[in-house]
């Protein structure tokens, strides 16, 4: 029984280790220089931050600050390991989009389907829209260009 009872416990754990998967971002300290330019950017603001590797081999690291901008925004900086700024986004309400963003999720999207919502503004100062979307039970996101011209959807996980 005892022999049973361990047996029992091993499994679980072993459950318990393999619900972390290679996807999960687990929070980090990041490197000063990374904390350093986050911090003179947004002076007195306090972020959650993860890691993430990116590229085509996976061998370029990003660091995501995620943090309120203000009382009812949040917003996520996504850093280099040199700390340069790579992409900031920031929620931003329906009435923001463009209206050619907001007419098409009209006609393609019912309203209750819309999750989130963000401005994306990546390190060339290129200006994207990009819209959270549940349909059919899965995930997407709704990418529009900075005048609010349908760009591509992709399925997330």
């Amino acid at each position: 029984m005892r022999n049973l009872l361990l047996i029992v416990v091993f499994l679980c754990n072993g459950f318990l280790f393999a619900q972390e998967g290679t996807n999960m971002r687990k929070v980090i300290i990041p490197p000063d220089k990374v904390k350093f330019t986050f911090e003179k950017e947004y002076p007195g603001k306090t972020a959650v931050w993860s890691e993430e590797y990116v590229g085509d081999d996976d061998d370029e690291v990003r660091y995501e600050a995620k943090f309120n901008k203000d009382k009812n925004t949040k917003a996520v900086a996504v850093y280099n390991n040199l700390g340069v700024l790579k992409a900031f986004e920031q929620q931003i309400p329906l009435s923001k989009l463009p209206l050619s963003a907001q007419a098409y999720l009209k006609k393609n999207y019912p309203p209750k389907s819309i999750t989130e919502i963000a401005v994306v503004v990546d390190d060339k100062n290129k200006t994207t829209y990009e819209v959270g979307v549940k349909k059919n039970s899965k995930f997407y996101d709704v990418v529009f260009d900075k005048d609010g011209d349908f760009d591509v959807s992709i399925e997330k996980n």
